[in-house]
């Protein structure tokens, strides 16, 4: 399906996207997602320097038109394909839509194109993936979209298997107490922002000369992937070029895995910093194999309120792994509560999803919501 917003105006200085030219919306013929409408809201284009810089602020309507359950959609929203800032992705986790339900996909996105090529070309907006129920996929998979949406579904059945298994041993009330408990590890969470850049680090004769730091590695019984050793250049709030070792203990190739970060500041505490992948798709990891990593990664990080933090030490441990056939790992609930990383990562989408229903519509809500599963 092609809906195309049709065809283009003169690019103006400042002004609010035309709906008829400015978007074009693709999706294939046997698309198992349609196109019910779009709404272009406050999207606005304006010309800064040598570029334009596109701000979409639109609402999309979008209906299940096959026969299964859908769990996740990503979609490619293209202004430009090798400008950077030229191309983003929006992805909606946590989804169920059944056959012939509509669900809404937010785009609220900042794109960069060259000023010479104004608005002559549309916005293109393309499918790139759909997750089912049964974790089948269908879409061209241009952004590895099928792993990350595999992973966050995971996550989902993970979460839910939780909280049905509280409302199961312990009824209503119990679940009540376990929504209570996350929400309020949600609230008490310390953040960092954290900026993540690839590429050799520059430095200069101004920056502090760093120092090298070693991992504190988490182990969880049964993860794929065993880190063995690891280190990194601490500058500050910098973290910088990571190294480190990794077996495959499993008997299947390991096709990317991720290692998540933790972060500890010089009064002990624990910031969740990021989850960064630790392998290269194109060569698989082989069963007993092991390897090392060297990543030309910088980290830096803030408080919310912008003051640096000085990294004291860092903690790492397999976040997520993919093997070559396709099929996901990601760590089990009870190996986040025995690691205490329950009260430092995020939750997950679906786990936000499920005590943010309870917080605008109450236990009953939340109840029922789980017994649809």
């Amino acid at each position: 399906m092609c809906l195309a917003l049709a065809a283009a105006p003169a690019f103006a200085q400042d002004a609010a996207l035309d709906p008829r030219s400015s978007i074009r919306i693709n999706l294939p013929p046997d698309s198992p997602i349609k196109l019910v409408s779009a709404d272009l809201g406050q999207s606005r284009a304006a010309a800064r320097g040598g570029a334009v810089v596109l701000d979409l602020h639109m609402g999309l309507s979008l209906s299940n038109a096959s026969l299964r359950r859908v769990r996740g959609v990503t979609l490619l929203v293209l202004a430009q394909e090798v400008t950077p800032g030229g191309k983003a992705s929006v992805t909606v986790p946590s989804l169920d839509a059944g056959p012939g339900a509509v669900f809404p996909v937010r785009i609220d996105l900042r794109l960069l194109r060259p000023l010479q090529l104004g608005m002559t070309q549309p916005v293109q907006i393309s499918l790139d993936g759909v997750l089912f129920e049964d974790l089948s996929f269908y879409g061209p998979n241009r952004l590895d979209s099928k792993r990350a949406m595999t992973a966050w579904e995971m996550e989902a059945q993970r979460d839910r298997r939780y909280f049905k298994s509280v409302l199961r041993q312990f009824g209503p009330q119990g679940l009540k107490q376990a929504a209570l408990d996350s929400l309020a590890r949600q609230s008490a969470r310390p953040r960092l922002d954290v900026r993540v850049a690839r590429g050799r680090a520059v430095s200069s004769a101004a920056e502090p000369a760093g120092r090298e730091a070693r991992f504190a590695f988490l182990q969880f019984p049964d993860s794929p992937i065993e880190p063995q050793e690891g280190v990194a250049t601490i500058a500050g709030n910098e973290a910088r070029a990571p190294r480190i070792s990794v077996v495959n203990r499993s008997d299947r190739p390991v096709r990317y895995f991720e290692i998540g970060w933790i972060v500890r500041d010089r009064s002990g505490n624990q910031f969740w910093a990021a989850s960064v992948p630790g392998s290269e798709p194109d060569r698989p990891l082989a069963p007993g194999a092991t390897a090392r990593i060297l990543q030309q990664t910088s980290l830096q990080f803030s408080r919310p309120a912008g003051a640096p933090l000085a990294i004291e030490g860092m903690t790492g441990f397999v976040s997520q792994v993919e093997f070559s056939d396709g099929r996901i790992w990601i760590p089990d609930r009870a190996s986040l509560q025995n690691a205490s990383l329950l009260s430092i990562m995020a939750p997950s989408p679906e786990e936000q999803r499920l005590t943010d229903l309870y917080r605008n519509k109450g236990l009953e809500a939340l109840v029922e919501e789980l017994r649809k599963f």
